[in-house]
């Protein structure tokens, strides 16, 4: 599973990486209600929690879908202009934002009930009686709450508009305004340094620094044989998209991770939105290697070989011996293992002794973690 961008013929000086205060406000928000996904912002959020004021506190549930369970593309509105950057400052993207079609606001902000017609070119549903009705069902079985603001969306979209610029304003008023001041001078040094990249080594080592989730990769799209360049994103989901006129936008955020977002809109310019790198974390495992790790660990036999490869190093006949098993069977389940990236080995004479990496398993959560939250 993955998120495939082609982009062929994409000249480095099409790729653009600018800090978005409308992004980082999405993010804010969505840390605020999900901070169980960031951990090393709970600090920071139960302050704000605690010094916001009960109306606000109010007014972030009334369409907390829109950065809660999802991250809507609302909060990038540039990718659906063309040529157009991140403005720079949140009053400015929020005028990019009013200069987006209705029909386009409509759609964006009610991708949580079109998921299936995302890639894929579709009606506006301000114009499109049976996806406004289908909208609307799937709406409502996620509760009153989902439908009612659908509704007046579908409704009376300027309303909806100016109640949600409204909202954020207050918001940067009431915490944001602070936290962008500090965050601000990170996230340009993050760009500086992507962008000397593209131009001193060229897309492929400034993906690599993106999150080592991105590839730039070669490879043959048709039964031509032809073969173009393809930024892959490890994700546990599936999309594609293709970069035009305008290039491609990455957008740092600091408060985002560990969500890679990529924006693969139908029509809309292609955006990575990626955490800031922290040099003391570990590179995320790879989606195959979370399934081979979770894999690997299911089998109850593994499970007590890892019991005591993790005490201290054993041979395989002493592990044989243990669990009453051949040394083949014991050797093919330490095989899975080793694969998995689960188990060292090292030589000793003639004894080959093999213990479990107590490092990589202490990771795992954290890593299944980021993977599904990615």
């Amino acid at each position: 599973m993955s998120v495939r961008i082609d982009i062929a013929g994409l000249r480095p000086e099409s790729v653009a990486v600018v800090p978005s205060p409308l992004a980082e406000l999405g993010m804010a928000l969505h840390a605020l209600s999900e901070p169980g996904h960031h951990p090393g912002l709970q600090g920071w959020a139960t302050g704000v929690t605690a010094r916001m004021e009960p109306h606000l506190a109010d007014r972030m549930c009334e369409a907390d879908f829109l950065w809660r369970t999802t991250f809507s593309d609302l909060f990038l509105p540039y990718a659906a202009m063309p040529d157009a950057l991140p403005a720079g400052t949140l009053v400015a993207e929020l005028d990019q934002l009013d200069k987006l079609p209705d029909e386009q606001f409509v759609d964006a902000a009610m991708e949580f009930t079109c998921v299936l017609t995302y890639a894929t070119r579709a009606p506006a549903l301000l114009s499109d009686p049976a996806g406004r009705r289908r909208a609307l069902e799937v709406a409502a079985s996620r509760g009153p709450q989902q439908v009612r603001f659908a509704q007046r969306l579908l409704d009376d979209p300027p309303s909806v508009r100016a109640w949600l610029r409204r909202f954020l304003e207050d918001c940067a008023e009431a915490f944001f305004d602070e936290a962008w001041s500090r965050l601000r001078h990170q996230l340009a040094a993050d760009a500086r340094h992507k962008t000397e990249l593209l131009r001193r080594k060229g897309p492929a080592e400034a993906l690599a620094a993106v999150s080592p989730a991105v590839t730039l990769d070669d490879v043959t799209l048709d039964e031509t044989g032809e073969r173009r360049a393809r930024i892959t994103v490890d994700k546990l989901t599936d999309g594609h998209a293709r970069v035009a006129a305008d290039g491609l936008l990455l957008v740092p955020t600091s408060l985002g991770r560990p969500h890679l977002m990529v924006l693969h809109r139908y029509g809309w310019q292609p955006v990575l939105h990626y955490p800031v790198g922290s040099p003391e974390l570990a590179p995320p495992a790879s989606v195959e290697e979370l399934t081979l790790r979770m894999a690997a660990l299911s089998h109850p036999v593994r499970m007590r070989l890892c019991r005591h490869l993790a005490r201290s190093a054993y041979t395989t006949s002493e592990l044989a011996q243990v669990h009453g098993l051949s040394a083949p069977e014991v050797s093919r389940h330490l095989g899975v293992l080793k694969k998995a990236g689960l188990v060292t080995t090292r030589r000793r004479g003639r004894y080959v002794l093999h213990q479990l990496d107590v490092t990589v398993v202490a990771r795992l959560g954290s890593d299944f973690l980021e993977g599904i939250l990615r």
